[in-house]
């Protein structure tokens, strides 16, 4: 389960993507990126973030840690800009945190190197969940003190869209031509052999750890648990069939 923190100072607009996360301050005494549950998104989006995330983070990814974080709108008092007051206004409750990373860069793989094996894992990973928001346009990679951290998962998953048609997803290959991490000469290989077993034995903990306030209502299903456990069937159906969805790159 995620750890449950409450907002207690909104601080600024990150003005970086569609749904515009902002910073807040916490009961902890710790700053969030918040990611809001009324964005135009919508809550599948705050749903990839988790499972991916915690999947990540499972798998020894450099993935920031993520909480509930409860939002009274009353906060919205304190931003000028309309649009972010209507939309903190609708994201009362659960929302999700992810731990400010302080002085972080926006990663440029002109700038930065990144060795293969480290390569390898993310480009695993991205495969495995279908993760189509991690190009050189758009990496949604961060360089701070200690090296990468891999954000903004809420486009992978995209076979929770379409319930019906999700089989189809299972054996999907992945298109890596534009990935950010392709001039690191990603090991796949050795990535396969480690993160697959564990991969395996952590998707259970992923997808419990997805609140049970953004499955609920979910068409098709009777009740929070029944998502869980089609998230849960998609991906071990993906990770163990054939891995002919991982992607060929060159060594």
């Amino acid at each position: 389960m995620l750890s449950e923190v409450t907002a207690v100072r909104y601080a600024t607009p990150l003005r970086e993507g569609g749904s515009m996360p902002g910073l807040v301050e916490a009961d902890d005494r710790r700053l969030y990126v918040l990611k809001w549950v009324g964005a135009a998104q919508g809550r599948k989006a705050l749903v990839a973030e988790v499972l991916a995330g915690e999947l990540g983070r499972r798998l020894g990814l450099p993935v920031p840690e993520l909480v509930r974080i409860d939002l009274d709108p009353v906060l919205a008092r304190s931003e000028p800009e309309q649009q972010i007051q209507e939309q903190m206004r609708a994201s009362g409750g659960v929302n999700l945190g992810m731990a400010f990373v302080s002085g972080a860069l926006n990663f440029d793989p002109l700038c930065f190197e990144v060795d293969a094996a480290l390569a390898g894992r993310v480009l695993w990973f991205d495969a495995l969940i279908g993760n189509v928001d991690r190009s050189w346009r758009n990496p949604n990679l961060l360089v701070a003190a200690g090296g990468l951290r891999l954000i903004d998962h809420g486009a992978s998953l995209i076979f929770h869209h379409n319930w019906a048609g999700a089989a189809g997803w299972v054996g999907r290959p992945y298109d890596a031509s534009d990935h950010a991490l392709l001039a690191a000469a990603p090991d796949l290989g050795s990535a396969d052999a480690e993160l697959a077993p564990l991969a395996a034995e952590s998707l259970a903990g992923a997808v419990e750890a997805i609140p049970d306030e953004w499955l609920t209502e979910e068409p098709g299903f009777t009740d929070p648990q029944g998502v869980r456990e089609a998230y849960l069937a998609q991906l071990t159906a993906r990770l163990a069939g054939p891995r002919d969805w991982l992607p060929e790159v060159a060594g």
